[in-house]
């Protein structure tokens, strides 16, 4: 079956403290997005990668597209005005029955193995939702008070989020509502069950500078096997 990877890559350097998107900041002299492309690309030869960036930063795109692979199995295009509306951007380009991945840009170690696994179950089952056990101790604000939730009910999200095309595809014909967090959130809300799959502890969203230095171990870690 066809595999299309959309990689939202839309975000901006404001929790960072930078002027530079975070997707392009440099981890061990290459951008962060460079790594989340060449991972998608080694994790299938027949897989096709839609790029959705700002259009402030096509160009960018486009050059990380050239440099990667020759444009010949990246598409680079612009975003929408929210993490919805880009990922609805991508999926216009999905032509054909697949398997899709839907990933943030910034989740820049994700493994292929991950993206193997998510595919595996994706075809089994019509979707295949990355999530972590949470560690810490939970509490949930309401109003002025706050209460204790048991962690082993919590699951920390990831990507990428992976379904049938069947199922994703006529889930986001929809208008935006705040309550669409993520992809699995607008597929439920068409109707359709989603199912998670074990993620990975290191498959980290880069969103302060604290992440950077954690994800610059985590690479050498890697390097030193």
């Amino acid at each position: 079956m066809k595999k299309y990877a959309v990689i939202v890559a839309g975000g901006s350097g404001q929790r960072m403290g930078t002027s530079i998107p975070k997707q392009f900041l440099l981890l061990q002299g290459k951008p962060l997005l460079w790594y989340s492309l060449q991972v998608f690309l080694q994790a299938f030869d027949d897989l096709q990668i839609i790029l959705v960036v700002p259009g402030d930063n096509l160009a960018e795109g486009e050059r990380l597209a050239k440099e990667l692979d020759g444009n010949t199995r990246i598409r680079v295009i612009t975003g929408g005005s929210t993490r919805f509306h880009s990922v609805q951007n991508g999926l216009a380009c999905v032509t054909s029955p697949s398997i899709v991945f839907v990933h943030d840009g910034v989740r820049c170690l994700v493994s292929t193995d991950l993206i193997r696994r998510c595919y595996t179950q994706a075809l089994e089952k019509g979707s295949a939702i990355p999530a972590v056990a949470a560690t810490d101790s939970i509490r949930v604000v309401e109003g002025a008070s706050h209460l204790v939730m048991d962690r082993n009910r919590v699951w920390i999200i990831q990507t990428p989020q992976t379904f049938r095309s069947e199922l994703l595809l006529p889930a986001f014909q929809r208008d935006y509502t705040e309550g669409f967090t993520d992809e699995a959130t607008v597929v439920e809300a068409s109707g359709e069950a989603v199912y998670l799959i074990d993620g990975e502890y290191t498959n980290i969203k880069i969103t302060r500078p604290v992440d950077l230095l954690v994800a610059e171990r985590i690479l050498a870690d890697r390097s030193s096997l």
